[in-house]
């Protein structure tokens, strides 16, 4: 007996067509195109996840550098001393410091120079 795949097909289509829903022209009404676009978004997605938490750990590392020399220090030395006092406080939450509470990172940098 033979296997009709009608339904089949029409699902992956619709599925690929809903997926390039917003892209432009032949991306969005040709199947063989649209499955490229849609391997190659979810490719660059993937990428730029990644992409990403590199970008913010600069941002950070920047932040808490201009804020460190501000207080009469460097990133590094700060790093270290935290390092070395055992104070456990990452990137993220020492540069949310530095940009909206300065007198707590303040308080970490004298913590760190003993």
């Amino acid at each position: 007996m033979r296997v009709k795949r009608g339904v089949t097909s029409h699902s992956k289509h619709n599925k690929i067509r809903k997926s390039t829903k917003g892209m432009t022209r032949s991306n969005r009404s040709s199947i063989k195109r649209g499955k490229q676009a849609v391997t190659r978004a979810l490719v660059n997605a993937t990428r730029d996840r990644k992409i990403r938490k590199r970008t913010f750990r600069s941002i950070w590392n920047t932040r808490i550098n201009a804020a460190a020399r501000i207080n009469g220090t460097t990133y590094s030395k700060l790093i270290a001393g935290l390092k070395a006092s055992n104070i456990q406080l990452d990137r993220k939450v020492l540069a949310e410091l530095a940009v909206n509470e300065p007198k707590a990172f303040e308080a970490v940098v004298k913590a760190t120079a003993k």
